[in-house]
C-alpha cells in the first residue's frame, strides 16, 4: 500500500481524509514527520497555497504528498475569510476567535438571504517536488446568527449546507464525509485514481 503524507498538522483534516481514502493509502501527517517543515502560506488562492505545501513537503518526504487548502467564502464579505479562514482574527487566532470575528463582520446582515457562503477546498498531489494533480470541491450554504452544535471544527458550527436544516456542527461525520467540500475534492481525487496507473 503506497504511503500518503497529508501536509498538515490538523488532526481533524487528517481523519476526514483517512476516512474517505481508507484501504487505498497508508495515511500519515506532519505530526508523524517532524523533519518535514510546514512552509509559509504566501499564496493568494487556495490552489497556490495547496501547491506550496504539497511541493515543499514532497521535496523531503519520499512518498506521495497531498496538501489541502480550504476555507469559508462569504458572498457579502467579498469572499472573506477565504484563504485567511484559519487566521481571520489574527495569525494565532483560535477557531472560536475566528467564529466570533465572522459573526461580528456579519452583524449588519441579519437576513438569511444575505448570509450566502460556501466552503471551498483544493487538494494538490505532489511527489519529488512536482505537482501531479489538482482536485477541487465546494459546498454551498449559509451562515447562522449563532453557533449550533459542537461537532466538527473551524466554522462548522455556523455553516448550514444547502438541503439541510442543521449545521456541520450537528450533522454526523458520515453525512459530512459525503457532502463536504473536502469530501467532494477527495471524490475528484478518487476518480482520477480510478483512471490512473497504480501509484507506487
Amino acid at each position: 500500500m503506497p504511503q500518503l503524507l497529508i501536509a498538515t498538522k490538523n488532526a481533524h483534516k487528517t481523519e476526514e481524509i483517512r476516512a474517505v481514502l481508507a484501504g487505498r493509502f497508508e495515511v500519515s501527517d506532519l505530526c508523524a514527520h517532524p523533519d518535514v517543515p510546514a512552509p509559509e502560506e504566501t499564496g493568494k488562492t487556495f490552489s497556490e497555497n495547496a501547491a506550496i505545501k504539497a511541493v515543499s513537503a514532497s521535496k523531503i518526504f519520499e512518498g506521495w504528498v497531498l496538501a489541502d487548502d480550504s476555507g469559508l467564502c462569504v458572498d457579502v464579505l467579498g469572499g472573506a475569510p477565504g484563504v485567511l479562514s484559519a487566521r481571520y482574527a489574527g495569525p494565532l487566532a483560535s477557531d472560536a476567535e475566528n467564529r466570533t470575528q465572522l459573526l461580528a463582520a456579519l452583524g449588519a446582515f441579519p437576513e438569511w438571504t444575505q448570509r450566502r457562503a460556501r466552503f471551498q477546498c483544493v487538494l494538490v498531489l505532489a511527489k519529488s517536488g512536482q505537482v501531479r494533480g489538482l482536485f477541487q470541491g465546494a459546498v454551498e450554504g449559509g451562515i447562522l446568527p449563532e453557533e449550533q452544535g459542537g461537532g466538527g471544527f473551524g466554522y462548522d458550527s455556523l455553516f448550514v449546507p444547502d438541503g439541510h436544516e442543521a449545521s456541520f456542527g450537528v450533522l454526523s461525520a458520515a453525512v459530512k464525509n459525503e457532502i463536504s467540500h473536502r469530501a467532494r475534492a477527495l471524490n475528484a481525487f478518487q476518480q482520477w485514481l480510478s483512471v490512473t496507473p497504480e501509484l507506487e
